[in-house]
């Protein structure tokens, strides 16, 4: 598994939201073998971090050749990635394409949005 760097947060004088997206992500349904294809969102209030870009973007590759359901990787990506950085709050989405005739979206929050 890829490791997700971080830095220092540039303003922690001032709540502020950080929405990252890829439509690069892959992983692989663990019951029919085949690929599954998503774009992730993610955003985030940061604390004392911000999540690093190109550790982030290996650390979604890392998932290309695993076997894991929407529901479990998009729930693993909100704990891992909250563990590596302990923002304010964030939220996952991961878009799932088409496959069978049915798209899936699955939200992962750690709580309500502070105001």
């Amino acid at each position: 598994m890829a490791s997700i760097e971080v830095f220092p947060n540039p303003a922690p004088h001032r709540p502020f939201v950080i929405k990252h997206f890829t439509n690069e992500f892959t992983s692989v349904c663990p019951k029919t073998g085949q690929p599954d294809f998503a774009t992730i969102e993610l955003e985030y209030i940061p604390a004392a971090t911000c999540i690093e870009l190109k550790s982030l973007k290996l650390y979604y590759y890392s998932f290309r050749n695993e076997g894991i359901y929407y529901e479990a990787v998009t729930n693993r990506l909100l704990d891992e990635l909250v563990a590596a950085c302990e923002p304010a709050w964030m939220r996952v989405t991961g878009h799932f394409n088409i496959r069978g005739g049915i798209g899936s979206t699955i939200i992962a929050e750690t709580g309500p949005k502070p105001e």
